[in-house]
């Protein structure tokens, strides 16, 4: 496998951890912007949840396309031509009046962005030494959590001052500069020709890998729900449940995603020392992830007591799950990369979406049957934690022969 240079590595690192910066950004902003759009779009739960995944939805539609230009054609060129949707959507999106313009432009927006993680990683995958890649994979998401932390207080303490539309002006142009940036920093690509037995265009070798089948219903459920919880349910929840004011809640979200981004700055640290120490990907997950369903358990019984701690630690203890993004590259030859990477990235973001649309249906739907708001959002989360937790015993009792 070649490796890049200490110097380009780093400097093509930072040209897409930009870029991932405002991505994630994009991404999650709707939870801090969810009380001001619920007042002026006249929102309910379900048309909040829509909303949010809706970026998930134009995410989840590219990934098997842009898993073999990735392969084919290399991240710069794809990531390039796709963050200029997400320019469009941007501007799209400060100018809707509408639910379904908002709707409309968040799903631009998810297709223009929906390369910003998957480019990287498949450049890591042919640049980079497997402990590199998992250190580094770490720290792409801890840039994200930058990008989710500059959606809370900041963007808060912005909209009096600037209002939300101005703020995709300013949005649509940090990504034109990221889409610069990308250029000028990251090396080209030479194809590799396909592996022995693997049909070149063709996803069948990734569906079929056990170790693919093995982590997809819990990247589905419990990943894509940690996604839809700290990009959109917890400020709800903060907001309907625990009693914040908007202002607080934001403070919450911040917090939620400082501890996020010091968590993936750990992992980065650790994972190369854990991998020499023998403890593998899949040992990590099996022994760390059942933490995050006593904490959701908690959440659930204590109710309006359970507030931006208790969210902080659950999404905190779901991360052992982000180690099983590298592990399902490696478990593949560099010339799938791409479309092993985009697969699982699409069951990822599936699951976002349905989980996010999913709490907002059953909230609705508890409330209709005669539950009040504090006993509609429990009952979502019951149904949530009931999820995951079947999802983690798949992955516990399926067997793969995998060394991950």
């Amino acid at each position: 496998m070649s490796t890049l240079a200490r110097r380009t590595a780093v400097a093509a690192f930072l040209a897409f951890a930009i870029a991932y910066f405002f991505s994630a950004l994009l991404r999650s902003i709707t939870a801090t912007l969810a009380p001001t759009l619920t007042r002026e779009f006249a929102l309910n739960a379900s048309d909040l949840g829509l909303l949010a995944g809706g970026y998930f939805f134009g995410f989840a539609v590219t990934q098997l396309p842009l898993g073999r230009w990735l392969d084919r054609h290399g991240p710069k060129r794809v990531i390039v031509s796709f963050m200029l949707l997400a320019v469009v959507g941007c501007l799209a999106f400060s100018a809707a009046t509408s639910f379904w313009g908002l709707l409309a432009a968040r799903v631009l927006c998810g297709i223009g962005v929906s390369a910003c993680l998957m480019a990287p990683l498949t450049g890591f995958r042919r640049w980079l030494t497997p402990a590199s890649q998992l250190r580094a994979t770490s720290w792409m998401l801890m840039t994200g959590s930058f990008g989710m932390l500059a959606s809370t207080l900041p963007v808060q303490w912005l909209m009096p001052v600037m209002g939300w539309r101005p703020l995709f002006w300013m949005l649509a142009a940090a990504v034109a500069f990221s889409m610069a940036a990308i250029a000028w920093m990251v090396p080209g690509w030479q194809g590799m020709p396909a592996e022995p037995g693997c049909k070149p265009g063709s996803y069948a070798e990734v569906w079929r890998h056990p170790y693919f089948r093995r982590v997809a219903p819990a990247g589905f459920f419990h990943y894509g729900g940690l996604i839809a919880i700290q990009t959109l349910w917890a400020g709800p929840w903060l907001v309907r449940v625990t009693g914040d004011a908007p202002l607080q809640a934001a403070t919450g979200l911040f917090v939620i995603n400082s501890a996020m981004l010091a968590t993936f700055l750990g992992w980065g640290l650790v994972t190369p020392w854990l991998t020499r120490k023998g403890l593998t990907t899949n040992r990590l997950i099996t022994l760390g992830l059942p933490s995050s369903f006593l904490v959701l358990a908690f959440i659930i019984l204590a109710g309006p007591t359970a507030g931006t701690i208790a969210w902080t630690l659950f999404c905190v203890t779901s991360t052992f799950l982000a180690l099983a993004q590298p592990a399902v590259g490696m478990a593949f030859p560099p010339s799938l990369a791409g479309r092993a990477l985009s697969a699982y990235n699409l069951v990822i973001f599936v699951g976002v979406f349905v989980v996010q649309w999913g709490i907002g249906l059953l909230v609705d739907g508890f409330l209709a049957a005669g539950l009040p708001v504090v006993g509609s959002f429990r009952a979502a989360m019951a149904v949530f934690l009931a999820c995951i937790m079947l999802s983690y015993a798949y992955f516990v009792l399926a067997k793969d022969n995998s060394r991950q």
